[in-house]
């Protein structure tokens, strides 16, 4: 079982709990100097938002994103950080209307190439959903709106949860793979060394990667890992 981590300022290298590391990020020296700038005209709006899994809050990110830019542009951060695997649809619900990758007018969803800024504000908290089969929920909450330099990387990861220590199911070591055919038997969980004794075998198993999608479908990490 994964036991809860602290995280690190990916700005200043520090490291702080999830509970805490929103108040480090609104004073780190490192981060304040990437938004600064003289010229007020080049300047854009920007949210903080605090990410983590629904059912699995040891997975935790803080990412800073333009306001102006779309649910689409989150949706694509979001599968490259934690989630794509086989190309799922997903889905954002915010104050029960939902945006799908793929909307369905005749539902009553509505597109993701809708601006953050338009249904978004400080203290929001909403959804989002990866793949309706084997599905990975996520909740956010925007903990932050300020004004800085406008930058190219439409939306930036500015701390991220240490990965949780898994105890392997057998030998309580460190657990670096999940068994897929155990895993819901709660003997899954495997080091190395009990993974090549594993009845399984070792074409029924799969690293284990900081994510809430770890061990689902055919996710192995993101491109941050």
């Amino acid at each position: 079982m994964a036991k809860t981590t602290e995280g690190k300022c990916l700005c200043c290298g520090g490291f702080f709990s999830k509970g805490s590391m929103n108040k480090h990020l609104q004073n780190c020296i490192p981060r304040k100097a990437e938004y600064e700038t003289a010229e007020i005209e080049k300047t854009e709006s920007y949210y903080c938002i605090f990410i983590q899994g629904q059912y699995s809050p040891e997975y935790w990110i803080y990412v800073d994103i333009p306001a102006n830019t779309t649910l689409k542009v989150l949706d694509g951060f979001l599968r490259d950080i934690w989630l794509e695997c086989c190309g799922h649809m997903s889905q954002f619900i915010i104050d029960k209307q939902t945006y799908s990758s793929y909307a369905d007018r005749e539902f009553g969803e509505r597109s993701m190439n809708t601006k953050l800024s338009s249904v978004l504000t400080v203290s929001e908290q909403f959804k989002h959903e990866y793949d309706f089969g084997s599905t990975t929920n996520l909740k956010l909450k925007v903990v932050a709106e300020f004004n800085g330099k406008k930058r190219k990387n439409k939306a930036k990861l500015m701390a991220r949860n240490n990965p949780p220590i898994i105890e392997c199911s057998y030998c309580g070591s460190p657990a670096t793979n999940i068994c897929c055919e155990c895993i819901y038997d709660g003997k899954g969980y495997l080091c190395d060394t009990c993974l090549e004794k594993h009845e399984c075998g070792e074409e029924m198993s799969m690293p284990i990667v900081n994510s809430p999608r770890s061990g689902v479908c055919g996710y192995t990490g993101g491109r941050y890992d």
